[in-house]
């Protein structure tokens, strides 16, 4: 081989490999900008699960008051209960017959 068809196979190699490199970055590019919208797709649906269960905490919250109301309620029962009792009891005295 000559110098010149020397010169000429390292320009064709140089061009194969140039035209291998851009295919090849081409193909990353789209790779790169397909995990991107799948990202951005995940991103929304992330958002919208934290929104949609945002309430569960709230509902968290809401039994715990409720469980506390229901404390109060049942000792306002016993209570209650008791002074009827006591009531009961004073009417019944005063209708004794004596």
């Amino acid at each position: 081989m000559t110098e010149t068809e020397l010169w000429w196979l390292a320009i064709a190699v140089l061009a194969a490999a140039t035209v291998v490199v851009a295919v090849l970055l081409g193909l990353l590019i789209a790779f790169a900008n397909k995990i991107d919208s799948s990202v951005d797709g995940t991103w929304i649906a992330a958002r919208q699960i934290a929104g949609n269960t945002v309430s569960i905490w709230m509902l968290e919250r809401t039994n715990e008051h409720l469980a506390e109301v229901v404390k109060g309620a049942r000792s306002l029962e016993r209570r209650a209960e008791s002074i009827d009792e006591r009531l009961r009891a004073a009417v019944a005295s005063t209708e004794a017959p004596g």
